[in-house]
């Protein structure tokens, strides 16, 4: 049955609160904003007055409606819903698990085709006229379960790989201790005192539009994760380009490190640092990834750990320049970088171990991907063509 979204939800719009009651003091409620759906908590407060009717608990049903359309559950504590931010409340008859998952599917067809300038913005009028082809509640009930299961799984198989990568992390704080006090008064170095080359690559003139469907793989900050390099979003440039940003070209067991980003967020693009393992000039990187190439008297995969660790994580925040929100990482300041340096033996060592456990890790990924790819088709089955519509009067 085809029912407009307001027949099947109540949708309670956020509140313009007065930024100058911003701040970072925990002790306030949350305030929920755009980047805080989907991750499910927030990292600001606020401290003046509010309205009650404005205050979210956990298990709130939450859309994202700037940048990114998400719709998540709300998982902290109580908080308070900011503009630009919709709680959608399911009214008798509908299944809400089926509802988070229909509009997921609504709101990426919606965001894909909607224009922008810089930032693409879902308005009320267009939420509201929405219309969902939704079958009775025991088919709902039947398909949320479903779905609900295999995100189930794919959430364990995330949880995995987390666990492993602590894994690491537990293992090197046990031999090495934490690398920014090391307390156990290890030799340090600068990292330019490593390193045969540190640089930054370039984005060629006219940026986008010098990508092509096949060629040199082009690695920006979206591609740079903790400890691993994702591809899904790669871009590719042709060898004329690769070849005019030579000095950036990577070889096997260069690290990678991202320039900018913003430090009040988990998943921060700011100083994360991967281990490239192409082959030589096989890729190449733009102007906000750092490249780190060592001399060989340190092992890459223990650099890499202790770059990607949580002390350095704070080390990089306080060192960083910038505003409030976007931060930077200066070449100084990654030259600067204080290096532990134990025995070579005692490095590559635990460099094996990584290694096995990054075999642990590639079965699991495999798996993970084969849950994703399993939750997709039947997130197509479910809510494919001919279940969405939008009426425009």
């Amino acid at each position: 049955m085809r029912r407009k979204l307001t027949e099947l939800c109540d949708i309670q719009y956020g509140y313009a609160f007065d930024s100058a009651g911003f701040t970072e003091d925990s002790s306030y409620p949350p305030l929920v904003r755009i980047r805080d759906v989907k991750r499910g908590y927030s990292e600001t407060y606020y401290s003046g007055e509010y309205p009650e009717e404005y205050v979210l608990h956990a298990g709130d049903l939450l859309v994202g409606m700037d940048g990114e359309f998400n719709i998540a559950r709300w998982k902290s504590r109580d908080a308070l819903l900011n503009q630009r931010v919709c709680k959608i409340i399911a009214k008798e008859g509908t299944d809400e698990e089926y509802l988070r998952f229909a509009l997921s599917k609504a709101l990426k067809e919606i965001e894909n085709r909607t224009a922008f300038v810089t930032v693409k913005h879902l308005s009320a009028k267009e939420l509201n006229k929405l219309e969902l082809q939704v079958p009775a509640l025991p088919e709902q009930q039947r398909i949320s379960s479903v779905l609900a299961r295999t995100e189930g799984i794919i959430a364990l198989r995330q949880n995995e790989l987390q666990t492993l990568d602590g894994l690491i992390k537990a293992r090197f704080v046990e031999i090495f201790g934490e690398p920014i006090a090391n307390p156990m008064g290890w030799p340090v170095k600068r990292l330019k005192d490593l390193s045969v080359l540190i640089t930054n690559g370039n984005t060629p003139k006219g940026g986008s539009e010098n990508y092509v469907e096949n060629g040199i793989i082009f690695l920006r900050s979206q591609n740079v994760w903790r400890n691993r390099i994702e591809l899904d979003d790669v871009a590719f440039i042709d060898e004329a380009t690769h070849e005019s940003m030579k000095k950036s070209s990577l070889h096997h067991d260069d690290i990678l490190i991202t320039k900018t980003g913003r430090i009040n967020t988990e998943n921060s693009s700011l100083g994360r640092a991967a281990l490239f393992k192409g082959p030589d000039n096989s890729a190449n990187i733009n102007g906000h990834v750092y490249l780190v190439r060592l001399d060989g008297s340190i092992v890459p995969e223990f650099v890499v750990t202790i770059l990607t660790g949580e002390a350095y994580r704070k080390y990089i925040r306080k060192v960083c320049v910038g505003g409030i929100d976007k931060r930077q990482i200066n070449v100084d300041q990654v030259e600067d970088f204080p290096i532990i340096i134990p025995p070579h033996e005692q490095q590559k060592a635990f460099a094996a171990f990584v290694t096995q456990v990054d075999k642990s890790k590639v079965v699991v990924q495999k798996a993970l991907d084969e849950a994703q790819l399993l939750f997709d088709s039947l997130m197509q089955q479910y809510f494919g063509r001919g279940c969405l519509w939008i009426i425009i009067k």
